[in-house]
């Protein structure tokens, strides 16, 4: 019988298992869902191709994370710089060679995989901020403090607005807002801020493209345009509400299987829980959610340091915003944006950037006291 080695089981014992079990929980929930939702609907023969890339990107990632999480986190700190500077190069690639899919310029074609760099972007945003507030804790008292900050996001910010994207430009923002609070902005600043925004919102709204105001107008009432942008939301809304205690029951779901509801394996892949498990598979979905975002809030909480302290909120803050935007806009209690589900929706780029954002958060956890496997 093989024993473990001491390593090992200090290894074993500093793993934060609980948000473990839930994110590979939430990956296991993602297959079976995408398997659902897409095995009638697929680019070749293989009712499961969809399922497959998944499962396969989900394996090379869980390796790259097991790897990554043996890495000190701190020694991010100290490509800060140079982390911001190839993340605009990558935003500036996508506009001058990226291709464009639903009217956006995201992507970039890397041989069969098409690469969103603005999903990766936001995860080394965060990198690049906390290494940037890292010495200003205490210190964003007033709006000279905090401007270099706003301008230090608002390059990348105005980059991925610019593809279009909205939804991971506001995102930016989630994050932004979520680690300033961390270094101890000072709350009558973050409230002015916060009502300055507001009153732009008309400065705003002229500046929306047409098809971001339809989105807008559409939320208020999908009827304004039933048979164009306010048919993810009505479709969507009827495959929940269809899906009543229990759901219809895997593969069995009208609205996803018979192609009513569009981007069911993306970013309306919440919907098609709710039709085919009902409302106890997405309450059930819901706390896995939950139990990540609580563990990513404690682990902030007991970082050995303000930079991992300020990873974990970021990090935290992009998922909570994320799973808000995504799970109210398939409910519609918010405009469609297009932001996917974490560890749920099909996607490369996403589901990378979100492991990797896990495997971060277990890194801080499990350096609360100087550690590593290897030594």
């Amino acid at each position: 019988m093989a024993v473990l080695s001491t390593d090992t089981k200090r290894f074993l014992k500093r793993i934060d298992f609980t948000l473990l079990f839930a994110s590979v929980a939430i990956i296991i929930y993602s297959l079976i869902i995408i398997s659902s939702a897409t095995h009638v609907n697929t680019p070749s023969d293989d009712r499961f191709w969809y399922l497959q890339r998944q499962g396969l990107f989900a394996a090379v990632d869980f390796i790259i994370a097991i790897l990554f999480v043996n890495f000190d986190y701190r020694g991010l700190q100290q490509y800060g710089q140079k982390l911001y500077i190839f993340n605009l190069i990558m935003l500036l690639a996508v506009m001058l060679f990226g291709h464009a899919a639903l009217g956006a310029q995201r992507w970039i074609q890397l041989g069969p995989v098409s690469i969103q760099p603005s999903e990766f972007s936001k995860l080394i945003m965060i990198v690049c901020l906390a290494a940037l507030l890292e010495d200003r804790l205490g210190k964003l008292n007033t709006l000279r403090d905090l401007i270099p900050i706003g301008l230090y996001v608002g390059l990348p910010f105005i980059l991925v607005l610019k593809q279009p994207d909205l939804g991971t430009s506001l995102v930016f923002m989630a994050i932004f807002f979520g680690m300033v609070i961390a270094c101890g902005i000072r709350w009558r600043l973050l409230i002015g801020i916060i009502l300055a925004g507001i009153a732009s919102t008309p400065i705003l709204w002229h500046f929306m493209k047409d098809y971001q105001k339809m989105r807008i107008m559409v939320f208020l009432d999908p009827n304004v345009d039933p048979l164009g942008s306010g048919y993810h939301i009505i479709q969507s809304k009827i495959a929940i509400g269809s899906g009543m205690l229990f759901g219809k029951g895997l593969f069995e779901g009208t609205q996803s299987q018979l192609n009513f509801l569009p981007e069911n394996h993306t970013d309306f892949i919440f919907s098609v829980v709710g039709e085919e498990l009902g409302f106890v598979g997405a309450a059930v979905l819901l706390l896995l959610y939950l139990i990540v975002l609580w563990r990513g809030i404690q682990i902030a909480k007991h970082s050995a340091d303000v930079f991992g302290r300020l990873l974990a909120v970021g990090i935290t803050s992009m998922l909570a915003f994320h799973v808000l935007v995504n799970v109210g806009m398939t409910t519609g209690i918010m405009p469609v944006t297009g932001i996917p589900l974490p560890l749920m929706s099909y996607g490369v780029s996403s589901l990378t950037t979100n492991i990797l954002a896990i495997a971060i958060l277990m890194n801080i956890h499990m350096r609360r006291q100087s550690w590593s496997l290897f030594t």
